[in-house]
């Protein structure tokens, strides 16, 4: 059977489901699940003995993936796929040029990552993680490698807000003071993976600690979820060889958009004139 790999903006939601549960997926289940990711809508067409012949494992192993992904069974995942659109017909990206295939393999990416978000992150679990922040007297940003980027402006935005937050680029240094959290603070931990050992690791503290822990993440069952208090889960694994990181990095950036919008709304006047404040202070800095 001839593979497929390109998705539609329509199939990025039944995409993001399971990418965001990739993780907790090993050997024979992972291979289904990238079989459900290349097949996409095709899935209609295809029995599961066919997934399974595709997967190189049993039938059986087919349905129990299918329930660690959430469905009943193969059925109830075919159905959610027969829903998603067809593959898209060839375009530019397929002309050979490298440029071409580039700019549209990396905007597609960082589509399907923006299309998923709002089916691994509902409103109810950003709200609770901005009443968090709401409440805390600190905040301390995690990250590291190229979630350093997320979290720069993380907490460039939460002090903007007229929080008190640092995000110490140092590893050893932000261990520390993860592991001298009050209860009465919170951190914030941005790892695309979820198994970071240095953020994971200080994520433990805090809450070992009693302070709240959000985990921004791309895979729903990862240790750092296991390690958070409340879990934002959005850019999960791509199909994109080399671009699983830039996309995420730009779905983190939107859930923290959504997440200081949200704040914003909280905290009220007191946000408002920080913002104010910082206006004038980026103004001084311009031209």
């Amino acid at each position: 059977m001839e593979e497929h790999s390109d998705f539609s903006p329509l199939e990025s939601q039944l995409a993001a489901h399971v990418r965001a549960r990739l993780g907790g997926l090993r050997g024979s289940e992972a291979r289904v699940a990238q079989v459900v990711l290349t097949r996409g809508a095709d899935l209609v067409g295809l029995s599961v003995s066919d997934v399974a012949e595709l997967a190189g494992t049993a039938p059986s192993s087919v349905v129990r993936a299918c329930q660690r992904l959430g469905f009943r069974g193969y059925q109830e995942l075919k159905i959610a796929a027969v829903r998603q659109a067809p593959a898209p017909a060839p375009g530019p990206a397929d002309s050979g040029d490298p440029a071409a295939r580039a700019l549209a393999d990396t905007v597609r990416a960082a589509r399907e990552a923006l299309d998923g978000i709002t089916t691994t992150l509902s409103p109810d679990r950003l709200r609770a993680a901005a009443e968090a922040l709401d409440a805390a007297d600190h905040v301390l940003v995690l990250g590291a490698g190229l979630s350093g980027a997320v979290v720069l402006d993380a907490a460039y935005r939460l002090r903007a807000l007229g929080l008190r937050a640092d995000a110490p680029a140092d590893p050893i240094t932000a261990g520390l003071a993860a592991a001298q959290l009050p209860p009465t603070a919170a951190c914030l931990a941005v790892s695309h993976t979820g198994a970071t050992r240095t953020v994971v690791d200080a994520a433990r503290h805090a809450r070992d600690n009693g302070a709240t822990v959000i985990a921004l993440t791309g895979y729903a069952r990862s240790p750092l979820v296991d390690a958070a208090t409340h879990a934002l889960v959005a850019g999960g694994q791509d199909l994109v060889f080399g671009l699983e990181t830039t996309a995420s990095r730009i779905a983190h950036l939107t859930v923290l958009d959504a997440l200081t919008l949200t704040l914003l709304a909280l905290r009220g006047e007191p946000a408002e004139r920080a913002l104010r404040l910082s206006a004038d202070v980026t103004a001084d800095h311009a031209y």
